[in-house]
């Protein structure tokens, strides 16, 4: 059966939808229950919901705005079941979101930024261009001042380490980001050293983003 992803108004989820959104992760970390999920449809402009049937297979909360005038489009948080769908259903998750960056900036590249629990997030960048952080780059003055402008709109700048791009956790609540888990991916294991000092249950999370395209998104190459 195909992903079916619908992507609408944050503020519109139901308390079902949001009770089939925490029971994704009930039993294992990152553990992102009723209440925390609650305050992330407050924090985000628009979800997206993919679904294979009845059953719901992943949520990404996301934003699209600009960042000192630069077009970004900002996932705060994302989960995908992990099952054997669980590639499928994240690239039918940010092809909905690429479509909407495209409909809200026209003709512009747009800026991607996220945090990362594991390597196999980095999944999501595949199409895109400059990626930061990658292997055998150093980045520079202003890539490290994107990584501080992206923690601060997460909500923890002064957490973040600007040298290893790797923000630590305010406090004990859930701290959102990408979490997917798909074994068969496909990434650069030299991504995997930016996860040296990474406690993903801890709550720490990798700050990474990357470049979509005008072309790309206009061509649909950046959801494939």
């Amino acid at each position: 059966m195909p992903i079916a992803v619908v992507t609408k108004d944050a503020a519109a989820l139901s308390d079902a939808e949001l009770e089939a959104m925490a029971d994704l992760c009930v039993d294992r970390d990152p553990g992102y229950d009723i209440g925390y999920l609650s305050k992330e449809r407050e924090s985000w402009v628009l979800v997206t919901l993919a679904s294979e049937g009845t059953k719901l297979r992943g949520y990404s909360f996301c934003t699209l705005e600009r960042i000192g005038g630069t077009p970004s489009l900002l996932v705060g948080l994302a989960l995908v079941d992990r099952t054997a769908k669980a590639e499928q259903a994240l690239k039918a998750i940010m092809a909905d979101q690429y479509r909407r960056a495209l409909l809200a900036f026209p003709d512009e590249d747009v800026l991607l930024g996220t945090r990362l629990l594991n390597v196999e997030g980095f999944r999501v960048f595949q199409s895109l261009t400059e990626v930061v952080p990658r292997p055998d780059h150093k980045p520079s003055g202003e890539e490290r001042a994107w990584a501080r402008r992206l923690a601060k709109r997460f909500g923890n700048e002064k957490g973040l380490d600007d040298r290893t791009f790797v923000v630590a956790p305010k406090d004990s609540d859930p701290v959102g980001g990408i979490d997917f888990v798909y074994p068969k991916v496909k990434v650069d294991p030299a991504f995997g050293t930016f996860f040296t000092s990474v406690d993903a249950d801890a709550g720490h999370r990798l700050v990474a983003f990357g470049w979509a395209m005008a072309e790309d998104l206009a061509s649909g190459k950046v959801a494939k």
